[in-house]
């Protein structure tokens, strides 16, 4: 293996707790922001997490989340803003504390 390249295992790893996971970042920012739009979303993501989602992927993780409540978005000025609602921020809560009780089991 060549320094500096991850394995196969790191490389799947990573997939699973970015891409995988990709609405624990959209809700935290949610939560720090106030309001995030899709557009946004994807740099926002890079410059906090270090890794930037593709665009059909951030309009994908938005649907998805908004269907089951967990944000809501409305209109402003030409561009749909996305906030937390109060069960996003209870899930949000609740992933936090898995992974943090995950992480500290390994």
């Amino acid at each position: 293996m060549k320094q500096g390249k991850d394995s196969k295992a790191m490389e799947r790893l990573r997939t699973a707790l970015t891409t995988g996971n990709m609405w624990l970042c959209v809700l935290s920012l949610c939560e720090q922001q106030k309001k995030i739009y899709a557009y946004g979303l994807r740099e926002d993501i890079e410059k906090k997490w270090g890794w930037k989602p593709s665009m059909i992927m951030s309009y994908l993780v938005l649907y998805k989340i908004e269907k089951d409540g967990l944000i809501k978005s409305e209109f402003e000025e030409r561009r749909k803003y996305y906030t937390i609602t109060p069960r996003g921020k209870e899930e949000l809560k609740k992933a936090k504390g898995y992974l943090a009780s995950l992480s500290k089991g390994l």
